[in-house]
């Protein structure tokens, strides 16, 4: 269901986030943060209350926190109270159709692929790697961007380069691993293990590289528990793996209406949002903010 806000018209939804335009016609946007869940690119009949609003406040941690790394696209104009905290007033952005994601660890997709090919996206890998293992270094392994009910494909570094040509490729790669190796290391510290993460990046009304969407969240990245962490076995996580793990052996088949989650899995999962967020900033969720 839309929200109707003044000055605000409904524009567009993806899969857990709303965007509005100004009345106005200024060039900025409203982008809501739902309590709607996506797993194997399609969204779940349920809500996880209270989500958008966790998720956004860990994006906007790590927005500040790499603000003198990558310039982003927050404007300093605080959303509608109907909204409150669970949104963000942005720049418009031309996004790149792809998703930049990066990997410290082998897992997920990844896993699967390496077990085929020894590689991920092209990328040859040492021999002998668990899932969940370290890799020797952080690889930038880019995927198309699927819409509600599509699949995001991994692709190859070519690939990409067809996409959105050479520079902007080889850009985007050194500034995802960078900003991905500041965030897993500070996450480190704090006891989270960022198995890997996506991010979303678009040019300005300069042209200049811009991260956008959201960032570093348990939607859009793994989080593992470091003090669990054992390569080899399912890790202990901060994430929606428990809604992907409950999908997996509920019967589902991956490709028709998925099934609702019962009401222990919707609070386990949000249990888990709530800690990575405190770990992570050090300060207790405020669920009235």
């Amino acid at each position: 269901m839309v929200t109707q806000v003044e000055n605000w018209q409904y524009l567009s939804s993806g899969k857990v986030r709303d965007l509005y335009q100004p009345i106005d016609g200024t060039q900025k946007l409203l982008m809501v943060a739902t309590d709607r869940i996506s797993a194997f690119d399609y969204v779940l009949p349920n809500l996880i209350p209270n989500k958008g609003k966790i998720l956004n406040q860990i994006s906007l941690f790590f927005f500040d926190l790499l603000k003198e790394t990558i310039p982003n696209h927050l404007l300093p104009i605080k959303p509608p109270s109907v909204f409150s905290g669970r949104a963000v007033v942005i720049k418009p952005l031309t996004m790149f159709p792809i998703e930049s994601v990066v990997r410290g660890y082998l897992t997920g997709s990844g896993w699967a692929e390496y077990q085929n090919s020894q590689s991920v996206c092209g990328i040859e890998l040492p021999a002998g790697l668990k899932d969940g293992s370290k890799l020797p270094e952080p690889i930038f392994t880019p995927a198309t961007k699927a819409l509600a009910g599509d699949h995001d494909e991994n692709i190859s570094f070519s690939k990409c380069v067809e996409l959105i040509g050479q520079s902007n490729a080889e850009l985007i790669r050194k500034r995802s691993i960078e900003i991905y190796q500041l965030a897993a290391d500070f996450a480190l510290s704090k006891g989270i293990i960022i198995a890997d993460t996506k991010f979303e990046f678009g040019l300005d009304e300069s042209l200049n590289l811009t991260l956008g969407d959201e960032v570093l969240t348990p939607d859009s990245s793994r989080f593992w528990d470091l003090s669990g962490y054992e390569p080899g076995k399912a890790q202990p996580s901060f994430d929606k793996q428990y809604v992907r793990d409950y999908l997996l052996q509920s019967g589902w088949d991956r490709a028709s209406t998925p099934p609702s989650l019962p009401q222990n899995v919707v609070d386990k999962t949000l249990e888990r949002y709530q800690t990575a967020y405190e770990r992570l900033t050090g300060n207790k969720f405020n669920f009235d903010n």
